[in-house]
């Protein structure tokens, strides 16, 4: 009597499935110059996947061509070159095969002996290199810059609390502590304090300049005074390349303020990390060196594909000292599988992690920090190029903020008050959008609704930034003339 499997029964079948899956994916980037840039899922096509639970098996090529009808050509848009609205990167072809070898591989990066855990430790210390942290800092590859700002910290809670934080909890060992980040800081700063028991009201919100990077006398004057209300201030959230407008905090004074004040000094480089490949913008971002602990993601800049970010601590013994306690059935050995100290899972609150490091290593190896410099450096000519662009279209366009790195942020200047406008903008972008013309978001600055343009894609040409422009004047102007 033969026993079940899931493998399949004629294994050569499935390889011209595969090979045509192949073919259809690097078709899919291969095309991405030319085809919408968005396009919305069809409501037959949602339809089409929303079906019972399957309890008998569908044969494969059935299940891949319902994916190649349904759900191949409705993406997200971000492998397209006019896609720039939100901090997506476009990918790579040799991301892609990373990917797929990991998932033929199916390692668990939690921990033992293995390849996979050796080809991430190779690309924490590329990382290591890279922010200029040193050799003896620890690093852990996470789903992204959330997830790492979570880890970050959750040590930086361990190193600074009033006794055995993960044994006694917040209400007596982390009693009191606070922190800052700019009010432009990413959300997912305030979402770790709220997770890891601080929370929201603890993170300190700090006003910004002019610039919109942290007002760094209002830092201090806050650390006095939450000093003298008797609370401990910990740490202070850095900010290289905010989402709204691509700021880049004073990271050398805040890291002064953090030296002085005894405060765990953090860096969320999220995409901003490209600043370093800049001739323009390195020597803002250099001080990143400093921190205690930096996150990052190599799914924007980097061009990997998702998910991939970083969070690397330069205390390793309070990162370990956060996550480490396994149980007897996952003690170690000095031989065999169970060997292959240091276990990633002392490092992080997953046991099960992905090789999400072999995609990281394929892009890294293919085209080297040289070919991702090249792509941040266009990127930023490209916005101070759309940046100039916008400014010759007044009085119709208006910049809303100083054009920092690769994010420009403008508006169409139409008749009414400020809601009117304002309306008209989000409606532009949501024509931009749908027309698959090109795919920018809104954010509001002082009030104002701001069409954004984010550049971080590696195939977005100066071709794709005048007819996006082209295209904002046009709808405009046709929802200006339909509401007259």
């Amino acid at each position: 009597m033969s026993e079940p499997t899931l493998d399949p029964a004629d294994w050569s079948a499935l390889g011209a499935i595969f090979h045509a899956a192949v073919d259809d994916g690097l078709a899919h980037l291969q095309d991405a110059l030319d085809a919408p840039v968005w396009l919305a899922p069809p409501e037959a096509a949602k339809a089409a996947l929303h079906e019972p639970l399957p309890q008998a098996p569908t044969p494969v090529a059935e299940v891949y061509e319902s994916f190649k009808a349904n759900v191949l050509p409705y993406g997200v848009g971000n492998v397209r070159p006019g896609f720039f609205g939100w901090v997506h990167g476009a990918g790579t072809a040799e991301g892609v095969l990373g990917d797929l070898m990991a998932a033929f591989m199916n390692c668990n990066v939690g921990g033992r002996a293995h390849m996979a855990n050796e080809l991430e430790h190779v690309v924490v210390g590329w990382c290591k290199e890279i922010t200029g942290l040193p050799a003896s800092a620890s690093g852990l590859l996470t789903s992204g810059t959330s997830m790492a700002t979570i880890i970050a910290l959750a040590a930086a809670r361990t190193a600074h609390a009033d006794g055995d934080i993960g044994r006694d909890g917040m209400a007596v060992a982390g009693r009191g502590m606070v922190a800052y980040g700019s009010t432009e800081a990413h959300s997912c700063l305030a979402k770790a304090f709220d997770l890891l028991g601080f929370g929201r009201a603890a993170l300190r919100p700090v006003p910004v300049n002019a610039a919109r990077e942290m007002d760094c006398d209002a830092l201090e004057a806050m650390i006095a005074a939450d000093r003298a209300a008797g609370l401990k201030p910990f740490c202070v959230a850095a900010t290289v390349g905010t989402v709204n407008t691509g700021a880049i905090d004073d990271l050398a004074r805040i890291a002064d303020i953090c030296e002085r004040e005894g405060l765990w000094f953090h860096v969320d480089a999220a995409f901003g990390i490209g600043a370093l490949f800049s001739e323009a913008h390195r020597a803002k971002a250099v001080p990143m060196a400093r921190a205690a602990s930096i996150a990052f993601d190599f799914h924007k800049w980097f061009q990997v594909p998702y998910d991939a970010g970083i969070v690397l601590v330069r205390d390793a013994k309070a990162h370990y000292a956060t996550f480490a306690g396994r149980k007897e059935y996952l003690a170690t050995s000095e031989r065999g599988l169970a060997a292959g100290e240091p276990w990633f899972c002392d490092y992080g609150p997953e046991l099960s992690r992905t090789f999400r490091a072999l995609k990281v290593w394929f892009t890294l190896k293919s085209h080297g920090l040289d070919g991702i410099a090249a792509i941040v450096n266009k990127n930023i000519a490209q916005a101070a190029y759309l940046a100039g662009r916008v400014a010759a279209e007044a009085p119709r366009l208006e910049l809303l903020a100083p054009t920092s790195l690769n994010i420009v942020c403008f508006r169409y200047i139409g008749p009414g008050d400020a809601a009117a406008v304002n309306r008209l903008n989000k409606d532009i972008v949501a024509d931009l959008q749908e027309a698959g013309i090109a795919a920018p978001s809104t954010t509001t600055l002082n009030g104002l609704t701001a069409i954004r343009v984010c550049l971080v894609n590696h195939r977005t040409r100066r071709q794709d930034l005048d007819a996006f422009l082209a295209g904002v004047l046009e709808l405009g102007a046709r929802r200006v003339a339909a509401a007259a």
